[in-house]
């Protein structure tokens, strides 16, 4: 199944602490994880956040200011974000294909501004701000719930196939056979449910397989696959180790 590595975590940065916690299980099909990244400490530096491409749709709420949050994703390369040097995150990781993107869209990269849209954003993270990350988990459920029961998220039955066979899926054509669709229908149906290409989507697949598990059985060797690493990433697999906790 599909268990996005979504952010790296510079090693030297121990005051910064990224928890994750997972859904109840009938939120399963639509939530990944439960996020919160926060600082115990003002840092020294600015602090570098880097975070992965995963296909997957955050919703942010930003605890050092309330009345920023946000519906954002990510291309199909890394970004490097600075957060600052004090800052606290809690965010809901849905997964790819799920969010309905047509009735509310979502921006790139990290939200920094006030929320305007007609989601209940600012009063769901201002009940957070008064809790821990354990109590705020019922909150976000609350929430994610509501989202279903107004099918802003519905569970997509096409991306759900593909991530149980994703061992078996080495081109755009076996995707398509996979999902049972033409190759014209799974270009498409992906642009529609996840904004990505079909090739797009797939190079993020294989970057989570190969940061997960052994990367010849995602890459054709180890010369494609440093190559493909290092354009996703900006970094080589091997200074990419020493730098980051993933």
């Amino acid at each position: 199944m599909y268990d996005p590595k979504g952010n790296s975590r510079e090693k030297t940065a121990e005051a910064v602490q990224f928890t994750e916690a997972m859904p109840p299980d009938h939120l399963r099909g639509v939530v990944h994880r439960f996020l919160e990244l926060r600082t115990d400490a003002p840092l020294p530096d600015d602090y570098r956040f880097h975070a992965l491409p995963d296909a997957c749709t955050y919703v942010i709420f930003d605890q050092s200011d309330t009345r920023i949050a946000g519906i954002t994703k990510l291309r199909a390369s890394a970004e490097e974000l600075s957060l600052g040097r004090a800052f606290h995150y809690v965010n809901i990781r849905f997964l790819p294909g799920v969010w309905q993107q047509a009735r509310v869209p979502v921006d790139y990269g990290l939200v920094n501004a006030p929320y305007h849209g007609d989601l209940p954003l600012i009063a769901v993270n201002k009940d957070l701000a008064t809790k821990d990350f354990a109590a705020q988990q019922a909150i976000l459920i609350a929430f994610v719930e509501r989202l279903v029961a107004e099918a802003l998220v519905i569970a997509n039955p096409i991306t759900e196939r593909i991530f149980q066979n994703i061992d078996d899926i080495f081109s755009v054509a076996d995707m398509a056979e996979i999902a049972d669709l033409s190759p014209r229908q799974l270009q498409r149906k992906l642009k529609e449910t996840t904004g990505f290409a079909p090739h797009d989507f797939l190079k993020v697949l294989r970057l989570q397989q190969a940061l997960t598990g052994e990367p010849s059985l995602s890459y054709a060797d180890q010369s494609h696959f440093i190559h493909s690493f290092r354009k996703a990433t900006g970094y080589t697999p091997g200074k990419f180790a020493k730098k980051f906790d993933v």
